[in-house]
């Protein structure tokens, strides 16, 4: 395979274009909204109880704060380190703050992150063009690498530190240790979780230079690495208890599969989604064993991979996130494994199967290659057009654009207020109008809200404890006989408000002096202004009524389902007497026993 920076040239732009087209199709997402809302000043908004618009959400993510302002807040507010969130800041400030700038940046550090795969692939002996071409197709890394979160600046600079190691590999010098170190350290101060493969990359060295033995560059890259650890210890002890409950509580099983469940992910992706119910097993199957195969074909291989320090080196940088994420959940009872933080191994595990694919004789290397990039292209595939691989936020926003009408869409607050509510507003149409509920908000709160509505449209985003409580709550409370679900769509569900019975009969009917100045609710029609408004009074729980004409047998209220509906008698026809109303076909009706018919 061709191995020269030509190839290596046409896999970065290939990725730029990947990458870019990747980072503008996919919806906001629920981590990001908290970098737009931080990096602007305002980390966790307080949302009011009135009706708001995507476009004041949105209003709040424009503009940019310091680095001081960043680093206050996440001590008060989140468990992340600020280097990421500061280059962001500083990003926003140069070039634009919405969303897809933003991502640019990430896309930016990936780029950047690739080619060092190739200085790396070099120096340890394998394909440099193909290890790139691994890299940029596994699901892992290419999702990570456009978010607007940190893991692509700390992968890029683990890559940084493992490459100027590694760059002077026979002498050992100490300076190359230290700015190593420094680098790696630099990547915890990104995101703490990209510890782990520091630590592994330090292990991996300390072992090579102790079999020599010569340990100048190892103690260069401690004491290099030592430097970041004050200032991480400074920030997470303020932070540790912020996001209590975030994840669930560890099981050992559990959380085997799950890490097999997205170590598949990080090299395929979501392929599984994508096929019809009945084909999910076999096809699932057949991944699984494709990825057997590889890592088979990593350990037959394993000692025509690269050097004995390298391999080693790679190895542990491939096995450190999902044995930490194991240890760090035992320690604190609790399964923090997700795709994302695995995906700091993808680049160490290209890195190896691409060395393992360039050892095979040449009549099997280009099927098992082609084969491994169709798959892998296939998975980003979906990752830039799938529903299934994106979250919620997009697909929810435009169905319920389409569905509330002249009503108002309730939306959950969520664990932190800003994850649900800041994609969800990122993906609606400007003018939308929701409010928002928190998980405290009583019941009673809820309908006074929507009490100048008919019609209501729930967005049941469930993606964090609390709000699938909310989204709970809110069907509860429409499930009711006062309302009627109409529609659904995508995470959705519209309710519009009904009559039922004897006791349900008029709502917002007035006369001209008893109107509120302000109020959504018509005048009732002059013919039969006093019965009408003597209705009104009478109600419990009363229904809107349209302003018709007062024609005989005219209906006044178009909600009511079958053939129930409010009409004039005709006998009353343009008269104002108490009796003049009517409610047909439910049954009931008004009948108080003497023949005449009112509220």
């Amino acid at each position: 395979m061709v191995n020269g920076w030509r190839a290596r040239a046409a896999v970065l732009l290939l990725a730029g274009v990947v990458l870019t087209a990747a980072a503008r199709l996919r919806g906001a997402e629920y981590d990001e909204q908290y970098t737009l809302f931080l990096t602007a000043g305002t980390p966790r908004p307080a949302w009011p109880d009135r009706v708001m618009t995507a476009a004041e959400v949105v209003a709040l993510q424009t503009g940019t704060v310091g680095p001081a302002a960043i680093a206050q807040a996440l001590r008060a507010t989140d468990v992340h380190p600020p280097l990421y969130f500061w280059a962001a800041a500083a990003w926003r400030g140069l070039v634009a703050d919405g969303l897809f700038a933003t991502r640019m940046l990430s896309v930016g550090f990936s780029l950047a992150s690739l080619a060092l795969v190739g200085v790396i692939a070099r120096r340890v002996g394998v394909p440099g063009a193909l290890a790139m071409l691994l890299t940029l197709g596994c699901y892992g890394f290419a999702y990570t690498g456009i978010v607007a979160r940190g893991f692509a600046l700390a992968n890029l600079f683990t890559l940084m530190g493992i490459a100027c190691v590694i760059s002077d590999w026979p002498r050992r010098q100490v300076y190359c240790g230290a700015i190593g170190g420094l680098l790696l350290g630099a990547a915890t101060f990104t995101n703490y979780l990209a510890a782990f493969v520091a630590v592994a990359a330090i292990a991996g060295f300390a072992t090579a230079d102790c079999m020599r033995p010569r340990i100048g560059r190892s103690v260069g890259m401690l004491a290099g690495f030592a430097v970041a650890l004050p200032v991480d210890a400074w920030f997470y002890l303020a932070q540790r208890g912020s996001r209590a409950g975030q994840f669930p509580p560890f099981a050992l099983w559990a959380s085997l599969r799950r890490l097999a469940q997205y170590g598949m992910a990080n090299l395929v992706g979501g392929l599984p989604l994508y096929v019809d119910d009945s084909l999910r097993p076999a096809f699932s199957i057949a991944l699984t064993g494709l990825a057997t195969t590889l890592l088979i074909l990593v350990a037959v291989r394993w000692q025509r991979i690269a050097t004995p320090p390298a391999r080693r080196l790679l190895a542990l940088a491939v096995a450190a996130p999902p044995v930490g994420l194991l240890a760090l959940g035992l320690a604190f009872d609790s399964t923090p494994i997700e795709l994302r933080y695995l995906a700091f191994a993808t680049p160490f595990a290209a890195l190896l199967l691409s060395g393992a694919i360039n050892s095979l004789p040449r009549g099997t290397r280009l099927p098992v290659t082609l084969t491994v990039l169709a798959v892998q292209a296939l998975a980003l595939g979906g990752l830039m057009t799938r529903p299934e691989t994106m979250q919620p936020a997009q697909a929810t926003a435009r169905a319920a654009a389409t569905l509330v009408g002249d009503g108002v869409v309730l939306l959950p607050f969520g664990n932190d207020g800003v994850g649900v509510v800041g994609a969800f507003a990122r993906e609606a149409t400007p003018a939308l109008p929701f409010l928002v509920i928190r998980r405290d908000t009583p019941t009673a709160a809820i309908l006074a809200r929507v009490a100048a509505y008919h019609r209501v449209t729930l967005a049941l985003l469930a993606q964090d404890a609390d709000s699938r409580m909310i989204a709970t709550h809110l069907m509860e409370i429409f499930a009711t006989p006062n309302w009627r679900r109409v529609s659904d769509g995508f995470n959705v569900a519209t309710y519009e408000r009904i009559c039922v019975g004897a006791s349900d009969v008029l709502r917002g009917i007035h006369d001209r002096e008893t109107r509120p100045a302000a109020g959504p609710d018509p005048v009732a029609p002059r013919r039969i202004r006093t019965a009408a408004c003597f209705a009104a009074r009478q109600s419990a729980d009363p229904c809107d009524v349209a302003p018709r004409g007062a024609d005989a047998g005219e209906a006044f209220h178009g909600d009511l389902p079958g053939p129930a509906r409010l009409r004039l008698l005709a006998e009353a026809a343009g008269d104002a007497r108490p009796c003049a109303l009517r409610q047909e076909g439910d049954g009931e009706g008004h009948d108080r026993g003497d023949g005449r018919h009112g509220p």
